[in-house]
């Protein structure tokens, strides 16, 4: 049953999780349709979350359970028709902040979705972003904070790429545990993302995707 793997990684069952992928990428079941089963999972995962049925440590169980299932995937991508990719995004927790269990969320559903995702990591001066942006020529850059101090390091980063003369070229979203509309506009960033799917929405409308 394909379901299997939704419910698997939604009830946090990692061992059927993993058996059950690979049983289906050696049956030569499509990589795409099995990373959208697990971004289904993924979802339900966070409703749980957001109804208090989990808790920070089945979140980061999930997001450990998500990693091993997108690493087991991926190398199945490359090799099967090119996969058509809507757009770049950089994305990175900013200076100060060493919380990525939502980056890595946020990475996994941007590629699932069909974006090159640029993961720099956490605790990231501005400079990294704008060496990224240069890099990369994304056109998306996604700055994530868990912790109030995060606000102040946004700004200075969004700041930063607009010195660097970059600002006309990306559009900029935060995302994180405390960032609302009002962060936002103090960030000075394009938007900001409640979860990781908002993000992929946001990502898709600035790259003409959506």
């Amino acid at each position: 049953m394909p379901e299997n793997l939704v419910n698997l990684l939604a009830d946090l069952n990692e061992k059927e999780a993993l058996e059950i992928t690979g049983k289906r990428l050696d049956s030569g079941d499509d990589p795409m349709g099995i990373l959208g089963e697990a971004r289904r999972g993924m979802e339900i995962v966070g409703e749980r979350f957001a109804r208090g049925d989990y808790f920070i440590p089945d979140l980061v169980y999930s997001g450990e359970i998500l990693k091993q299932i997108s690493d087991m995937v991926k190398p199945r991508l490359t090799g099967s028709a090119e996969v058509k990719r809507l757009g770049k995004v950089v994305l990175g927790t900013v200076a100060g902040d060493i919380h990525d269990i939502g980056l890595n969320i946020v990475d996994f559903m941007l590629d699932a979705n069909g974006f090159e995702v640029y993961n720099l990591g956490v605790d990231l001066p501005p400079q990294k972003f704008i060496d990224a942006i240069k890099e990369t020529n994304s056109g998306v850059v996604g700055l994530s904070g868990f912790l109030t101090l995060a606000f102040d390091s946004m700004k200075e980063t969004v700041a930063a790429i607009t010195s660097a003369g970059l600002r006309d070229k990306v559009k900029i979203m935060v995302g994180g545990g405390q960032i609302d509309e009002d962060i936002r506009k103090f960030t000075g960033a394009d938007a900001y993302g409640k979860d990781a799917m908002e993000g992929v929405a946001l990502a898709k409308k600035w790259s003409g995707g959506a």
